[in-house]
């Protein structure tokens, strides 16, 4: 009964990943900067930070408790509404193509190399940009930062 119990209990320790929709009223409600995680589903490092990075429960509570969190596929084909714009798909090929938002968050240096973290104040500016990937240990010091 104890072991299913230590299951259970680590089960409930999911990351909330919050809609670029409901950023904006939420701010009203709690100021809070917001991690917006920008990724691809062929991007194995971005797969890897999913699978190790974001199930380390340390994490999941510091990103749950101090940060709005937004899980971004820069492939995202739907309108996404944010900050009184709509951001569209862009297609750049056969089935391939990027979301305008996710080249407004993740373009550093003219560029956009997966995965990237864009880190917004309360205000939805960017503060802060990184785009590689980041083990446990690091992605701990990045929140450090970023929550200041």
């Amino acid at each position: 009964m104890i072991f299913f119990l230590g299951i259970t209990s680590t089960g409930f320790c999911q990351l909330k990943s919050t809609p670029f929709e409901a950023i904006d009223s939420l701010q009203q409600i709690q100021k809070k900067n917001v991690i917006v995680f920008i990724h691809t589903d062929w991007c194995q490092f971005c797969q890897r930070m999913k699978s190790t990075t974001f199930n380390n429960h340390e994490i999941i509570d510091k990103l749950n408790s101090d940060f709005y969190f937004i899980d971004l596929n820069a492939e995202e084909k739907r309108d996404i509404s944010f900050n009184n714009q709509i951001f569209k798909y862009r297609p750049s090929g056969n089935n391939v193509g990027i979301n305008e938002l996710a080249v407004q968050l993740g373009t550093i240096n003219k560029q956009i190399a997966y995965p990237v973290l864009c880190v917004l104040n309360a205000n939805s500016e960017i503060i802060l940009q990184y785009n590689s990937y980041l083990n446990e240990a690091d992605f701990k010091l990045f929140l450090e930062i970023a929550k200041e």
